[in-house]
């Protein structure tokens, strides 16, 4: 059964709220991020009123929303009979993701990171405490996220699979949020033609090329037989979402055109599709 309680998605800043909230968007939630605490009630009241079928709403508050304590969004939520989810993160994984995005932490203004990311966590510590569902960041990818919001969110039956193609290369380690992974570094490699470096598997040039192998359409044939076989099968088993993930040498090139070349032949199958390439 749908759970139409409102959600709201809260936690510590650069710990993936952002993504979160837009995984809930595919998942068809009407998201609000960084709304105003004082006009929660009302907005509430509205979407309340004449929505057949009843809407499922999150509401992003974090401590930049105007009004913000931890006190403040208890109150809404026990109002609301609201659910909470907060999104919690490793301090050093904090201070990292800080640091190379060089963005400022909202409650650090001239300070080191350190200091927003300390005094965040005392200012949160209650709501973190009362908080319905908490999931740690830490070691999550984008795809690992989703996976866990599916679990607690995505309704049985309500819509169809979600594919995401993702090339990558294997000098930076296979993808481990992969469900399915084909190596296709046996296909000739546009890497070592000069004309062809530079280019990326989006380019026709280079897909021209990786179609000339002689075994280049053999292979197509045989793995998109083998997509249109699993993909219903993973459907009936409930499962809403899967990756397949195309390898080659570099990320750059083979895995990249097959899976332009993929993404085309499912989409023109009415199949939902994502696509993902890793290491351009």
């Amino acid at each position: 059964m749908t759970d139409y309680r409102p959600l709201i998605v809260t936690g510590y800043s650069g710990a993936g709220m952002t993504s979160v909230l837009k995984a809930l968007e595919d998942f068809n939630f009407e998201v609000f991020d960084n709304f105003p605490l004082a006009l929660v009630d009302s907005l509430l009241e509205q979407a309340g009123q004449n929505n057949r079928p009843p809407l499922r709403i999150a509401i992003g508050i974090d401590t930049r929303t105007w009004g913000f304590s931890s006190s403040a969004v208890l109150d809404v939520a026990k109002r609301a009979q609201a659910r909470l989810l907060f999104v919690t993160c490793d301090e050093a994984v904090l201070q990292k993701r800080f640091n190379e995005t060089r963005r400022r932490h909202p409650l650090a203004k001239d300070r080191p990171v350190k200091y927003g990311i300390d005094l965040e966590r005392k200012l949160l510590a209650g709501l973190k405490k009362e908080s319905d569902i908490v999931i740690d960041s830490t070691d999550f990818s984008i795809h690992d996220m989703r996976h866990v919001l599916e679990g607690h969110f995505c309704v049985p039956g309500e819509g169809r699979l979600t594919v995401t193609l993702m090339s990558f290369g294997f000098r930076g380690g296979t993808p481990r949020e992969a469900d399915i992974v084909m190596d296709v570094r046996f296909l000739r490699n546009p890497h070592w033609v000069p004309e062809l470096r530079e280019l990326t598997g989006l380019d026709g040039a280079v897909g021209d090329y990786v179609r000339q192998d002689p075994d280049y359409e053999a292979f197509m044939t045989r793995f998109r037989d083998l997509l249109e076989s699993l993909l219903p099968r993973y459907g009936r088993e409930g499962k809403n979402y899967l990756t397949v993930a195309v390898g080659c040498t570099g990320g750059q090139h083979r895995s990249v055109h097959i899976v332009q070349e993929l993404a085309a032949w499912l989409r023109a199958k009415n199949q939902q599709v994502f696509v993902e390439n890793r290491d351009l």
